[in-house]
């Protein structure tokens, strides 16, 4: 478990928006003398469509401190400005930092960002490091500036992505380090160490999901690329197939895959085989994957054999369609 250390002479201000950056919140407001939060503005969110305020503002609001929603950053500017602070935390808020923002701290605007920079820049790092299939990643704290998380970087954190490991679990080990990393780096700002050093190498991409990526695709995916995408998208879009059987088409959605060892040599989306406990398995691109459990429209989660046994499937059946 952390042990805080108060850092009273630190003056901070949040940024931040979803569930993820809650702990970073708590964190911070535990550790320094938090000014303000700033969030993103309320959105429609849940089945009524009711607007409702992020999860940030929500847990900021229940600790009584003052927070700002803008619609847009620049309407806060005046407000913000008022506001003596040292430095900004920012974890997940979701704009951008025009350059007269990232000039009012008095020590400049700090990103704890999930990824070992300069790999996977951009918005997804968590999934995308699971759907391009890394083994390891780790978390970075960074100095923001006017490019896209490109700022000289004030500390990083390794962490090894387990075969098992999906979003959901790499989302819960990377907020941890991360926490670590703030601490860490919150106690070396209290004391005016300044930590700046460049980021080197090649940068990936880590671009904001897309409807598109939830697609699996036998045709065009290897059967590692297609088991990766459903780990990646674990916390996300869900994954789907389009599936099509005696003249019905449907949309399946797979919740959990296995790559199949051996060699496969079918036409791709052509079902392999058919088993209790495993579930279907399908011919892809290259090899084959296992389809443990899925969920057909409108239907509870279900093993995959027994979706397959309430449509009559049958093994060397071409049922999973290229889109």
């Amino acid at each position: 478990m952390l042990q805080y250390t108060y850092m009273p002479k630190l003056k901070t201000i949040f940024f931040g928006t979803p569930d993820i950056a809650v702990p970073f919140l708590e964190m911070t407001r535990q550790l320094t003398d938090l000014q303000l939060v700033v969030t993103q503005a309320d959105k429609p969110r849940g089945r009524g469509m009711e607007i409702t305020p992020c999860p940030v503002k929500k847990r900021a609001q229940e600790l009584g401190l003052a927070v700002l929603s803008p619609e847009k950053l620049k309407d806060s500017f005046d407000q913000i400005a008022a506001i003596p602070f040292d430095v900004g935390i920012v974890v997940a808020y979701g704009k951008i930092f025009r350059p007269n923002f990232i000039a009012l701290p008095k020590l400049g605007l700090i990103n704890v960002h999930f990824s070992l920079l300069p790999h996977l820049r951009g918005a997804a790092p968590v999934q995308q490091a699971l759907i391009q299939g890394y083994t390891q990643t780790g978390v970075s704290t960074f100095w923001i500036n006017e490019g896209m998380d490109d700022g000289p970087l004030f500390l990083q954190k390794n962490l090894d992505i387990l075969p098992q490991d999906n979003a959901k679990t790499l989302f819960e080990k990377l907020t941890t380090l991360g926490l670590e990393c703030l601490q860490e780096t919150l106690n070396a700002l209290s004391q005016n160490n300044l930590i700046k050093i460049p980021q080197t190498g090649t940068h990936t991409a880590a671009p904001m999901l897309q409807k598109e990526d939830a697609l699996l695709r036998p045709a065009v995916l290897t059967a590692t690329q297609l088991h990766n995408r459903v780990r990646g998208l674990a916390c996300g879009p869900k994954p789907k197939v389009p599936f099509i059987h005696k003249g019905n088409t449907e949309w399946l959605q797979v919740l959990k895959t296995e790559v199949a060892p051996g060699d496969h040599q079918k036409q791709p989306g052509t079902v392999l085989a058919i088993e209790r406990g495993r579930g279907i398995l399908v011919q892809c691109k290259e090899g084959a994957i296992w389809l443990n459990e899925v969920q057909p429209a409108g239907k509870k989660t279900m093993p995959a054999e027994a979706f397959a046994n309430g449509r009559g499937i049958k093994i060397n059946d071409g049922v999973f369609l290229e889109v």
